[in-house]
């Protein structure tokens, strides 16, 4: 099989598998063998284009392909299927006719639908949205492959047998449903942006998942300011990507890390994104993250970021999404606009918050304070605190770096103060 064969069939599932999987669900009226008819698709051209070639319009091919796949099926099964629940496709639950009753919309609001719970929906949204694998999902979610299947399994048949609609919301629910829909987009986004755990800090599959899952919310609902904030935040957050590891792998914080790497294309969209998002009053918590990010995005160097306006976008942030750990990241930037001891004093109300009781960036900020009031000893239990609450190896390694200078520090004061008693 030749290489071009190969990354043609690659490039469409990245491209056409949402619409392909929507459109096959519409007909079959049926999730599983919609996904059935469209990875058989997929394989088909992996066995046909090396002797057609490969279409001029790949996604149109495998469009009639799955298409032609569950026709027969249904034929083949239709006494038996009609006895079996299936997805509610009728007329009297169709979607708004104002240019959102599109396919992939339905698949997206039908996988977010509140009905399920929110692991539900993330896993649904990961298989058939975004059209990764189950042992993909199960890494995403740091679970088995089997347990992983189960829980698919049952989202998909609770979808069927709860008869939940495949539709777009009609338009007095829209607005509502389309806030869950983004909250797992962002979920999805910030679980890739750091990896929870494993060798690599960053899962690119769930980056680039979240970000084609926004832009295609934010083509198919180009006025929605909230869609446009989360699309903000999520392209000026992924244009620092490329700075964030040195050339040996070690973990850069913003302040060391090589501006002339970041993404000038992502941050110009991401700034001309926000600046609309921003028009709506009171503006989403995406469209004030966005702000946040774009601060950073526009700021010629480290020492040139505004950080008084960050701090006030925190109070405003607060307001829209109260959070301990939006109060956590406004304390540090608290701490960059006023010294290390500001820092740590806004840090100290938060060792109360039983939700950061085991949220490592908490410990890490202290630590990062602490060490730069020369306090060793408390910063190194700080530093040790966060370790014990990190599972990325890259995020370890950074954290065991700072955790052995201060630890040395110590040393070298102790043995200083012990040399003049």
């Amino acid at each position: 099989m030749s290489a071009e064969v190969v990354a043609a069939v690659a490039q469409a599932h990245r491209s056409d598998w949402t619409q392909l999987l929507a459109a096959t669900a519409r007909l079959t009226r049926d999730l599983d063998l919609a996904e059935e008819c469209t990875q058989d698709a997929y394989a088909q051209a992996l066995r046909v284009w090396p002797q057609i070639g490969i279409p001029d319009r790949p996604g149109a091919w495998l469009t009639t392909t799955a298409r032609n796949r569950a026709l027969d099926v249904l034929r083949r099964e239709s006494a038996l299927r009609r006895a079996l629940p299936q997805l509610v496709t009728d007329q009297s639950v169709s979607g708004p006719e104002d240019g959102l009753d599109d396919d992939r919309l339905r698949l997206v609001f039908t996988c977010c639908h509140p009905a399920l719970s929110r692991d539900a929906q993330v896993a649904l949204t990961l298989r058939l949205v975004c059209g990764l694998s189950t042992a993909e999902v199960a890494r995403a979610f740091l679970v088995p492959e089997p347990t992983m299947a189960a829980r698919i399994t049952r989202a998909k048949k609770k979808i069927t047998t709860a008869r939940i609609p495949y539709r777009v919301p009609s338009p007095d629910h829209l607005a509502g449903r389309v806030s869950a829909v983004l909250e797992v987009v962002h979920l999805i986004f910030t679980t890739g942006h750091t990896a929870p755990s494993g060798a690599y800090l960053v899962r690119r599959d769930l980056v680039d998942s979240a970000i084609n899952l926004a832009r295609m919310l934010h083509l198919l609902m180009p006025t929605d300011t909230e869609i446009s904030g989360l699309l903000a935040l999520l392209l000026l957050i992924h244009a620092r990507d490329d700075s964030r590891l040195s050339a040996t792998g070690r973990l850069q914080l913003l302040s060391e890390q090589n501006r002339g790497r970041w993404d000038t294309r992502l941050i110009s969209e991401g700034v001309a994104l926000v600046t609309v998002a921003l028009r709506r009053r009171p503006p989403t918590r995406y469209a004030v993250e966005a702000a946040i990010a774009a601060v950073h995005a526009e700021a010629p160097t480290w020492q040139d970021t505004d950080w008084a306006e960050i701090v006030g976008l925190y109070d405003v942030l607060l307001q829209l999404w109260p959070s301990p750990v939006v109060e956590l990241n406004r304390a540090v930037a608290v701490g960059l606009r006023d010294g290390p001891q500001a820092g740590l004093d806004a840090l100290t109300p938060l060792l109360a918050e039983p939700v950061l009781a085991t949220y490592g960036y908490l410990s890490a900020a202290r630590g990062d304070f602490l060490r730069q009031l020369n306090r060793w000893v408390p910063a190194a239990d700080a530093y040790q605190e966060a370790l014990a609450h990190t599972d990325n190896k890259v995020e370890r390694a950074f954290l065991s770096e700072r955790l052995g200078d201060v630890q040395r520090q110590a040393s070298a004061t102790i043995t200083f103060e012990e040399a003049y008693r």
